[in-house]
């Protein structure tokens, strides 16, 4: 590891189940402010760190039946899910004493500044957390998709996805306990094993941009400066053909 962070600026990707905690409520007080000591920890590191947060906890669009209602609403309601939780995660930022500013791509001027990209990057160069919710303000695109965009949009050197899980798996862990881990998979390798990283318009999106993704557990103390101070976890997927060597679990 070197003398300080790997990148200058990431782009960190966490599900809406991350606000949830274990608590079983749709917004856990110490689901929340986990999260934020998470990202407080990474900003002291001096890293300029903008956030897509889901709201599954709340609310998946995607995965929302009720008889008579678009899938175009569904998404909606799916993405004001997500401002939610951008609310909540700011406040807790502030109460630990870091700034930031709540960005939403749907304009709601009473709780949150428009989604503009060269806003969102002076922001981000004057020492601010930039929470990026509302989606991409569009219908039938996740926040896996949203990630990518506004990571290749902020000029982000790294798109951190922080799941629950340790990284990328040959098959699922959870079922199958000869399940190898990859430490480092190229996008066509992740493509050919349809190892479904993130989902395919936002991975292509990554791909043709070069913005590398690295995947590991957020719900470990402490597991996101270590990735940033250079610590092995989790699983890389870049460009490089080099970085192709899997381990075991």
């Amino acid at each position: 590891m070197g003398d300080g962070p790997r990148w200058k600026r990431v782009l960190l990707k966490v599900s809406g189940e991350a606000f949830a905690g274990t608590s079983g409520k749709p917004v856990d007080a110490a689901g929340v402010r986990s999260l934020a000591g998470s990202i407080a920890a990474a900003h002291r590191l001096g890293v300029e760190v903008a956030v897509v947060n889901g709201g599954g906890n709340i609310l998946r669009g995607a995965q929302t039946s009720i008889d008579g209602l678009g899938r175009s609403t569904a998404d909606y309601m799916g993405m004001l899910a997500t401002v939610i939780n951008a609310l909540a995660l700011q406040d807790l930022l502030t109460d630990m004493g870091v700034p930031s500013r709540v960005l939403s791509a749907i304009e709601m001027k009473a709780v949150a500044e428009p989604y503009i990209r060269l806003r969102c990057i002076r922001h981000l160069e004057k020492g601010r957390v930039v929470i990026l919710a509302g989606g991409t303000g569009m219908p039938y695109f996740s926040t896996d998709t949203t990630s990518a965009l506004r990571g290749t949009e902020i000029g982000a050197e790294v798109l951190l996805k922080g799941t629950q899980v340790d990284g990328v798996y040959d098959k699922d862990p959870k079922v199958h306990s000869d399940a190898v881990r990859f430490e480092r998979l190229t996008y066509d390798d992740a493509l050919r094993r349809n190892l479904r990283v993130m989902d395919r318009t936002a991975f292509t999106l990554c791909e043709e941009n070069g913005l590398p993704i690295v995947v590991f557990d957020m719900g470990v103390e402490g597991n996101l400066v270590r990735v940033l101070e250079g610590e092995p976890l989790g699983t890389m997927v870049s460009m490089a053909a080099s970085d192709a060597a899997e381990v075991e679990a």
